[in-house]
């Protein structure tokens, strides 16, 4: 195997993983540079992703989402060559990555997919997990470059199959700290003191890591970003669109990304995902919780935005008639599955109509 440490490693991405990732690199001896969107006053920081590529052999991207990471991958593709192996850390579409990969190997370049588990404190100690899919060859060279970052890694299989598990993750991450705002906020209007429902959840079956992290800086509404509501929202949109296109209601995801949403329409997508459980828990004083105003833009581009979603799924040439324009879909295995595809279109139609007819209708001074 090569000796990784002798080869230069470029990283992509200076957020709060990418820059803890870089400090791991270079305290275990890595030759490490690396490119920002927005310049950082860095060592090490070079022009442009394609810089990086001329410079260095191994390229890890932190980028924040799809477009990010395709558009990292076009610029670095015109100096990838075999020499290069790509390894994308983005949480994205399955599709987005397998995407990636094609870019990077059309070029003679390998493509590691490693999506990780764990946010500020585990990228600055080095206790990241990855996951990981791609060529064999690839993911032994490149493994040396993943422990200094990482307490553990594990293979998962081919391209798009680690998304997926870390898409899957963070469903049950988003709902379980949303969950535990929601209790909160039951035991607190019952009368109980949050101490005890802390010591009571500590020895509960259902506790985590992630509620012992989570919960008392909830309950002291200390909102610093580990990892943000923007990127958490990404995360949970991304597994319901991947529901809805495989006909699986996800009820629960779909509620965390409503509580997600409004907190980026109130401005605070750049807090924690933890920060859902400022529409429980009031501020130290305060009586109760009162929403932020939303606009009228704001409700139309929720509006535009759950339109547009249902539209995706049905075609978007839904007519008053009932008629949709047909589109190719995959061939269902058996008349019961045509029967229940079409189910679940006609309500999606009647949905959309429905949906449709809300957001013209005015509000009467009854529902005010």
């Amino acid at each position: 195997m090569p000796h990784s440490k002798h080869k230069k490693i470029g990283v992509i991405g200076l957020g709060i993983i990418g820059h803890g990732v870089t400090a791991n690199l270079r305290r275990k001896g890595f030759p490490v540079f690396v490119w920002n969107r927005t310049p950082r006053p860095v060592p090490n920081f070079v022009g442009s992703p394609a810089e990086l590529a001329a410079l260095c052999d191994y390229i890890q991207i932190y980028v924040s989402d799809d477009k990010a990471l395709l558009q990292t991958v076009n610029q670095l593709n015109e100096k990838l060559a075999t020499r290069h192996i790509v390894i994308a850390h983005s949480t994205v579409a399955p599709d987005s990555m397998r995407a990636a990969a094609e870019i990077v190997e059309g070029r003679g370049a390998r493509f590691v997919e490693a999506p990780f588990t764990g946010s500020k404190a585990a990228a600055e100690k080095g206790e990241l997990v990855y996951y990981i899919g791609g060529n064999e060859g690839a993911l032994r060279e490149a493994r040396a470059i993943l422990e200094a970052s990482s307490k553990e890694i594990i293979e998962i299989g081919e391209i798009g199959q680690a998304t997926a598990i870390k898409i899957a993750t963070n469903m049950i991450t988003a709902a379980s700290v949303q969950a535990t705002a929601e209790a909160l906020a039951l035991v607190q209007a019952l009368g109980v003191p949050l101490g005890k429902f802390v010591e009571a959840m500590q020895v509960n079956a259902s506790y985590s890591t992630t509620l012992a992290m989570k919960m008392p800086k909830m309950i002291k509404r200390d909102f610093e970003p580990h990892f943000s509501v923007k990127h958490m929202l990404k995360d949970v949109q991304i597994a319901n669109q991947l529901g809805l296109s495989r006909y699986i209601d996800l009820g629960v995801t779909a509620a965390a990304c409503d509580r997600l949403l409004e907190q980026i329409q109130w401005g605070y997508g750049d807090d924690d995902y933890s920060a859902v459980a400022r529409k429980y828990l009031p501020e130290t004083g305060s009586t109760g919780y009162e929403e932020p105003q939303i606009g009228e833009q704001d409700e139309q581009a929720k509006g535009n935005a759950i339109t547009g979603a249902v539209e995706s799924f049905v075609g978007s040439d839904s007519t008053s008639s009932g008629q949709t324009e047909s589109r190719p879909t995959r061939a269902p295995d058996s008349d019961k599955a045509k029967e229940a595809t079409a189910l679940r279109r006609g309500f999606l139609t009647q949905l959309l109509r429905r949906w449709r007819q809300l957001l013209k209708r005015p509000v009467s001074s009854k529902e005010v």
